[in-house]
């Protein structure tokens, strides 16, 4: 049986072979309530060496830690008072805040042992640092970039680093790409979904996405709500629904400003399979047949350069997450990612059963926990 997305006949992936997968692992991802939070952290120090496996730990840490986790979350201590908690936590309101406000490096090691992941990328989640006012946007920017190097270097291997850029600051977005890259030796570039009434396809970004073309980095890009789209519906957080809507906003931005075929060295990274992208495919990428103003931008065709993202599977290890996506790309585009600690508590676990589950081939399996990371960094091949 051939599952379709959306794409139009021949365009779309089989997922036969995943079909068993789907069936078996209904009830497996059982999230509990979405619970998001931020908070003040103390400075990093060393943690302790891991201890051995016990009986009581889960069969992912019973063999040498091995994934690598793409969508991990830091709070550096001064994020959160600089920022404001009503303010970092504006699009997650009124969901109530859980375990993340105790949020430390030893605690995301932990976690991290518990699930036998050897290495996280870590960000900052939405909304970034981004608050209008561009000497404080630097500053915190600057900030939160020192403190992630500087967990990298107190945990050799176990943390990478996705710097963060004040956008729509221009000026300053590209002198701390320089610093980010050279100075510190980042792993990345984390970027909003949206900034304000822009998403990351409009003209004035494109100086931006031009010198991390040149530099062939790894942009990893997470979602946000727009001011347009803030508070529609009443007692519903922003992040429920219009994080998976921004996200399709931005692919699609890039895509039609020809930004993806532009800058096609950059390697893209999108959060929680795609949130709706798999799904709205084949809807999004017709236009380019039947819009002939666009056809120069997309020299390959729209598809082409939708099947070259990159997608982490954060929150979204379940049958209804993973069917679409591989419709769209293959495992090889697809990477491991838990959201840690703002999903809600137990769902790193989940992630990792929910894979294992599914149906993917052992060599694929393989792959999405690691092998496809280390095509992106290389750097952590020996951790």
């Amino acid at each position: 049986m051939t599952m379709q997305a959306g794409l139009d006949a021949g365009t779309s992936r089989p997922i036969s072979r995943y079909r068993r997968g789907v069936l078996s692992c209904a009830g497996c991802c059982q999230a509990g309530p979405l619970a998001f939070s931020a908070t003040g952290v103390p400075a990093t120090k060393k943690a302790p060496k891991r201890k051995p496996g016990n009986a009581n730990e889960p069969a992912a840490a019973a063999a040498k830690p091995h994934r690598i986790d793409v969508h991990h979350h830091i709070v550096p201590p001064r994020y959160v008072t600089d920022m404001g908690l009503k303010w970092v936590n504006r699009h997650n309101a009124p969901l109530p805040l859980h375990g993340p406000l105790e949020w430390t490096p030893e605690r995301s090691l932990a976690e991290m042992d518990r699930n036998g992941v050897a290495t996280a990328i870590t960000s900052l989640s939405d909304p970034g640092v981004w608050t209008g006012d561009v000497a404080r946007s630097r500053s915190v920017a600057r900030y939160c970039n020192d403190y992630a190097a500087q967990l990298a270097r107190d945990y050799p291997g176990r943390f990478g680093v996705f710097a963060s850029l004040a956008l729509p600051d221009i000026e300053g977005s590209l002198r701390e790409i320089e610093y980010a890259f050279d100075v510190l030796g980042a792993d990345g570039i984390l970027l909003m979904t949206s900034y304000g009434d822009k998403w990351p396809g409009d003209a004035a970004f494109a100086p931006v996405f031009d010198e991390l073309n040149r530099r062939k980095a790894v942009v990893y890009f997470h979602p946000t709500a727009a001011p347009c789209c803030e508070g529609l519906i009443p007692d519903v957080a922003d992040a429920v629904i219009e994080f998976l809507f921004d996200t399709v906003r931005a692919v699609t931005s890039l895509l039609y400003s020809g930004t993806l075929s532009r800058c096609s060295d950059i390697r893209y990274i999108f959060s929680h399979a795609g949130s709706a992208v798999p799904l709205l495919a084949g809807r999004i990428s017709r236009l380019a047949r039947i819009t002939e103003a666009v056809n120069p931008r997309l020299p390959n065709g729209a598809l082409h350069e939708l099947q070259k993202l990159h997608f982490d599977v954060a929150q979204q290890a379940s049958p209804e997450g993973l069917a679409p996506l591989m419709t769209l790309v293959s495992a090889d585009k697809v990477l491991f990612g838990s959201d840690y600690p703002w999903a809600p508590p137990g769902m790193m676990a989940q992630t990792v059963a929910g894979l294992a589950a599914f149906g993917f081939q052992p060599p694929e399996l393989l792959a999405i926990e690691r092998g496809n990371a280390l095509r992106l960094f290389p750097r952590f091949a020996q951790t």
